[in-house]
Parts: structure tokens; C-alpha cells; sequence
């Protein structure tokens, strides 16, 4: 089968597309015939860093078709429609940018017929970190006020539909060109987040944010704890910095920080299932009451000039990968 794998640590160009042999499913896990992968920034993070075992199938998440079942399973079947997602190199060693992908069962989750491969792929991991980082950590509610940096980015766009799916109002960070389609994913205001007075805008948008979604803690999070209600939640996925020169605003309106990784979920035994999550992220979609937006596709071929795009442009919802 076709796989694209990196040898060394180093950017796109170190992915090759390369013929492998097809994974056996072992006990526990499903073989998935993959029909859509979607892209991460952590990919590309993953193989800049190298992981420990190389070579290494890049791709995280996955949409596709049950091929195989290995011993102990009997969730799933031969021909049922899935998608998945499990970032920790150790569980999902085999990656999803492949023609076939062996993932153990609590990774994944049947995807309701009405929802496309595409849209199951770009919907996993997104959807699953803005899940946990919404209802595991923030505990939002509904009638609550929710800030998310860069809504129209991956994870982005899904916690602003997230929010309001949940009864809450979301207020979103964009650039201009990208308000209106914000809007669409249930933002009630969207802000440009090069504006002067950003804060200011942000506080009288939310009232103070009972919750805020963080990418960037290096250059947001005083912002965070200042836009922040008492007793609010500030929850970061991502970023290997936070500046809190001052813990005044945090401390005086007794915020929760919450530090979170999606590895944890895919790797410790003592953390929720991705496999639930994913079941009613699939339910939201197919009600209609959750959307995923693909920006565009790839091929296997192209798969390089996928990660360059999602590291490099401004993007609008997911890339996906169609081998």
C-alpha cells in the first residue's frame, strides 16, 4: 500500500510517498481502508521534531471504511463507516496519510451515513480538542460566553459551532476577509484581531468570556485573563510559551487555567474516551447542528504541499488528504 512517511526530522520536504506493506490489525484494533485524512499543524510539528521511531506514516485523525477486525472486537465490523483520531506516536503508530490504517477501537467511532468521509476526517481531532477543551475542562453552558482566538481556523471554527451547538454565544477572532464565513459557524461577533483596542471590543462583546480557547498563550494570555469573567476558564491548546508578567487580573477574578494535550487522551487510561466524543461529534453532524468546513483537498502525491499550506496560509476550517 502507499503511505507518506518521513525518515529524518525536517519540513514537507522530507515526506516521501512510499510503498509499504499493509498493517494486520491486532487484538483490539481495526484495520480502516482510509478515504480521507484531514491536515494538522501537529503533523507537521511532529515530523520538524522527529519522533522516536522513524520512519514515520505522518497524519493523525482519519475517515474511512472497517477492511478488518482484529481479535476482542466486536464493536465494529468488516464494511462499517468510521473516523478516528489518537495523536500519541505510541497508540496510533501507522498515521492516516495511507491507502489503510490499523487503529485501535477506543480511537474511533462510527460516522453516521449522512456525514462524508471529508467531513468525518476534518471533524476528528478539531473536534475533539474543542471538545474537551469546551465540556471536559471549561464546563460550558448554555446562556455562558465563549472567546475563541482564530475562529476560522481548524480547531477554531469547530469551538465557535461547538459553543453555540452547546446554547452558548460564541465571540471569535479573524481576519476581515474571513467575518462573514465566521459568522456562519455561530460567531454572534467577530473581531479583527489586529485592532487597537481589541480588548476593549472583546470585553463589551462577552460581557466577560466564561470561557476562552487559546492558541497562542506566548502573546494572548494577559489578554485571556483580562477579557475573562470571575470565575472563568482560560484553556490552551497549544503553544510552548505563556507570558503572565503580571497574575494580578487572573488572580483577583480566581481563573481556572487549563493546560491541555491531546496526546493525554490517546495515550492515559485515566482520561475519557475518543471514541464517545467522536460518536456525538457524528451526531451533531448529522443533525445539522454542528458543521466542518474543508477548505480544499490533496492527494497522497500532494501531501507536502498539504502541510506547507496548513503551516503557512490562512486557512479556512480543515485541509483533508483523499488518497
Amino acid at each position: 500500500m502507499r503511505a507518506v512517511r518521513y525518515h529524518d526530522a525536517g519540513g514537507p520536504d522530507e515526506l516521501t510517498l512510499e510503498e509499504i506493506p499493509r498493517p494486520d490489525p491486532g487484538p483490539g484494533d481495526v484495520l480502516v481502508d482510509v478515504r480521507a485524512a484531514s491536515v494538522n499543524p501537529v503533523d507537521a510539528k511532529y515530523h520538524e521534531w522527529g519522533v522516536p521511531t522513524m520512519p514515520k506514516t505522518t497524519g493523525s485523525d482519519l475517515a474511512g471504511v472497517v477492511d478488518a477486525v482484529g481479535e476482542d472486537v466486536d464493536a465494529f465490523a468488516e464494511g462499517d463507516r468510521v473516523f478516528a483520531t489518537g495523536l500519541h506516536v505510541d497508540r496510533f503508530s501507522g498515521g492516516s496519510f495511507a491507502d489503510s490504517a490499523a487503529v485501535p477501537t477506543d480511537l474511533l467511532a462510527t460516522l453516521p451515513d449522512g456525514v462524508s468521509f471529508e467531513a468525518g476526517a476534518a471533524v476528528a481531532l478539531a473536534g475533539v480538542t474543542a471538545w474537551r477543551a469546551f465540556v471536559d475542562h471549561a464546563g460550558l453552558e448554555p446562556g455562558s460566553t465563549a472567546f475563541v482566538h482564530g475562529g476560522n481556523g481548524g480547531v477554531g471554527h469547530v469551538a465557535v459551532g461547538l459553543a453555540d451547538a452547546l446554547g452558548a454565544t460564541p465571540v471569535a477572532t479573524a481576519r476581515p476577509e474571513h467575518h462573514d464565513v465566521v459568522r456562519t459557524f455561530g460567531a454572534e461577533t467577530v473581531l479583527d484581531y489586529t485592532r487597537d483596542d481589541l480588548l476593549a471590543a472583546a470585553r463589551e462583546a462577552t460581557g466577560g468570556a466564561d470561557a476562552v480557547l487559546d492558541h497562542r498563550p506566548g502573546d494572548y494570555y494577559e489578554f485571556d485573563a483580562e477579557v475573562s469573567a470571575y470565575g472563568g476558564h482560560v484553556v490552551v491548546i497549544a503553544g510552548t510559551e505563556a507570558a503572565l508578567s503580571d497574575a494580578g487580573a487572573a488572580r483577583s477574578k480566581e481563573l481556572a487555567l487549563h493546560m491541555m494535550s491531546m496526546s493525554n487522551l490517546a495515550a492515559r487510561p485515566d482520561t475519557p474516551n475518543i471514541g464517545p466524543i467522536l460518536a456525538r461529534l457524528g451526531r451533531l453532524l448529522a443533525d445539522g447542528r454542528l458543521d466542518v468546513t474543508v477548505d480544499r483537498t490533496y492527494s497522497l502525491e500532494e501531501a507536502a504541499d498539504a502541510h506547507r499550506a496548513v503551516m503557512e496560509e490562512s486557512i479556512v476550517g480543515k485541509i483533508v488528504v483523499v488518497p
